[in-house]
């Protein structure tokens, strides 16, 4: 029962840490940047690219960020198992 509240205790100190972290993602000049919640908190357009381009840099800056993120996140969990 000790372990699992210790566990629950490093849950949620592991929550509040990731909650700090930015993972940046970029593509042609684009750039997104999220928060350990995956809401993006910042985005910076390249204006030199026209609709279509910048709305496929945006898609894949956001992939590239979430990526990003899910890995760093993995890495986290697999510590506590």
């Amino acid at each position: 029962m000790f372990d699992k509240l210790k566990q629950l205790r490093e849950l949620k100190k592991m929550q509040g840490e990731m909650q700090k972290q930015r993972y940046e993602g970029e593509s042609r000049g684009t750039k997104l940047v999220l928060n350990g919640t995956l809401m993006a908190t910042e985005v910076f357009l390249n204006a030199e690219l026209g609709v279509k381009e910048q709305e496929e840099a945006v898609r894949n800056a956001f992939n590239d960020a979430v990526k990003k993120a899910q890995m760093a996140m993995a890495q986290q969990f697999s510590g506590l198992m």
